[in-house]
């Protein structure tokens, strides 16, 4: 592996002396492509999105969608080829990569609508101009990613949070709405996926210039500002182009599983205890709220206030999840899985077969009744101040609410003693022992603590679903979560969170390719772990664990970053 990455660098960096050419070679195909038609024809599902069959040389203000994001992007391109600015390479790196995958993503949908004959050049055109441009930032890189050192007013960061905090509340609504809901919208999930290839390259060109790191820098400085702005923006996105009934149903249900997330994250991320059973404990926390509301079907006509039952769901969950960790004081590893697995699955067959009368059996526990306060049904629409909002949206807020609590709890867990003798554990188990830490008492703690905060957002679930199955606690549900941990990263909150938007999204995007989900994840998994090991979000333990060794001398290695003057 390392002879063929030696030789593939030398083959890249022999072209460094056209490197100026290749910049604008890439940027003047982009440009060529996005003007020139995509598509030949009309399909049988209505024409291509976003004017494809565009004719040569078509106005650029006649572009739309992610030919208008490519149109952009070779203009950006054309501008750094001219002027030198910091982190240029890797800018331009980011640029040819979103072209690459928007480019690669309609050529793919266009093939599978009408195969070559439905082809028209400009997809090939703009795809060779982001392989240009990629060529040309890795025959030139070696550039340190330029750290900024800027410092204004207290008043102008906090105002510069909240322009930021507020486009990235409209790029989140753009992402959700784009392309519609998928079943109605034909292309629909072209749309999206050209438009997140789009949303990439700019997070990527921010890296490059070294901005989003003078961005969370600029937010650590102003921590307790930027998480009420956070909590503002997400409280605010019902009133955006994502507020029908139809996103707030599916927000909730990210929030849900964003919330379990992160006290998974607790077990695997923190600890280092792998749990193939997790769902389980938000199976509990479901059927307990299901039998403890009042539900027509539930096995005890008991109608207890919301809260009451949260808080029963957290301790019934702890309670198991402390009898699921007490056999981590004798295995470890893949013994560890098979007996986490093994109680997914005593759980799920138990549910199956309605143990006790207490989880319906294959007739499930409908009609769970919803969440009132004041009066108010939490699931049908409301109207504040003059502005109608859609069914739901309270349920939304309390979720949002509940990921701000758990959120808040896994901070306060992992800078805390406890959270240090976790992460040793996942470090070094004999070592953490040799050092006195009590590894018994602090595995079944991180199993009673995730266990319960599992509980809680099954507590939630049931509400807000108004329906318990077991089909809803399988194994793949258990991977779902794991993955979501995984892909994010793993020990961080924000991980965490963008793991499971991503992987509870786009099947909901993606409904055309229902039948591909395991595969797309387990490429998804593939790429990450080549690439990325330590998560899109990683944890900086674990981004100084998973650095990659030293490239050869012969591959240029990268000086430290240094400091631009400001």
């Amino acid at each position: 592996m390392t002879s063929v990455r030696m030789r593939l660098g030398q083959a890249v960096r022999a072209l460094a002396p056209r490197v100026r050419e290749l910049r604008f070679a890439g940027g003047l195909l982009v440009l060529l492509g996005t003007l020139l038609p995509w598509a030949t024809r009309v399909f049988e599902r209505g024409p291509y999105p976003d004017k494809s069959t565009l004719q040569f040389f078509t106005a650029p203000f006649a572009l739309t969608g992610f030919r208008w994001h490519l149109f952009l992007i070779a203009i950006a391109t054309l501008a750094l080829a001219i002027w030198t600015l910091p982190g240029r390479n890797r800018m331009l790196s980011a640029l040819g990569w979103s072209t690459i995958a928007i480019a690669g993503v309609n050529i793919a949908y266009l093939f599978s609508e009408g195969g070559l004959g439905g082809l028209a050049i400009g997809a090939p055109v703009t795809l060779l101009g982001g392989i240009a441009i990629v060529l040309a930032a890795h025959a030139a890189s070696g550039e340190p990613v330029p750290v900024w050192d800027w410092r204004l007013p207290w008043w102008a960061e906090w105002l510069l949070l909240l322009v930021i905090f507020a486009g990235l509340l409209f790029l989140v609504a753009s992402l959700l709405t784009a392309g519609g809901i998928g079943v109605t919208s034909p292309f629909s999930g072209a749309i999206f996926l050209s438009f997140l290839g789009a949303a990439g390259g700019l997070l990527g060109v921010l890296h490059g210039a070294g901005l989003l790191g003078w961005i969370t820098a600029m937010s650590e400085r102003h921590r307790v500002f930027s998480v009420l702005v956070l909590l503002f923006v997400a409280l605010a996105l019902p009133l955006t182009s994502a507020g029908t009934e139809y996103w707030m149903t599916v927000a909730s249900n990210i929030g849900i599983y964003a919330a379990t997330a992160i006290g998974l994250n607790i077990v695997v991320g923190l600890a280092g205890l792998l749990d193939l059973g997790y769902v389980a404990f938000l199976g509990i926390g479901s059927f307990v709220a299901a039998n403890l509301s009042g539900a027509a079907a539930a096995k005890f006509g008991i109608d207890l206030p919301f809260p009451v039952v949260v808080v029963i769901c957290a301790v019934v969950a702890g309670v198991f999840g402390a009898i699921v960790g007490s056999p981590t004081l004798r295995v470890r590893g893949d013994y560890l899985a098979i007996v986490t697995l093994a109680f997914g699955e005593i759980f799920v067959r138990s549910s199956q077969n309605n143990i006790a009368g207490l989880t319906g059996g294959p007739n499930a526990i409908p009609n769970i009744p919803a969440v009132e306060a004041f009066g108010t049904n939490f699931s049908s629409a409301v109207e504040i101040g003059g502005i109608k909002l859609p069914g739901g949206v309270l349920y939304y807020i309390l979720i949002v609410l509940l990921v701000a609590g758990v959120m808040l709890v896994f901070a306060n867990l992992k800078s805390s003693r406890l959270g240090r003798a976790w992460i040793a554990i996942r470090e070094d188990e004999d070592a953490a022992r040799a050092m006195g830490i009590r590894t018994g008492s602090a595995k079944i703690l991180a199993f009673m603590i995730g266990a319960i905060l599992a509980g809680i957002a099954g507590a939630f679930f049931a509400h807000k679903t108004a329906t318990v199955s077991y089909e809803s606690f399988r194994f793949l549900e258990s991977i779902t979560l794991l993955a979501a941990v995984i892909l994010g990263g793993m020990g961080t909150i924000p991980g965490a969170l963008l793991g499971a938007s991503l992987l509870f999204v786009l099947p909901e995007k993606l409904r055309e390719f229902a039948d591909y989900r395991l595969l797309i994840f387990g490429l998804a998994l593939i790429v990450i772990m080549r690439f990325r090991p330590q998560g899109l979000v990683p944890d900086r333990h674990r981004r100084a664990e998973l650095a990659p060794e030293d490239e050869p001398p012969s591959l240029a290695a990268t000086p430290p970053p240094e400091k631009v003057p400001t």
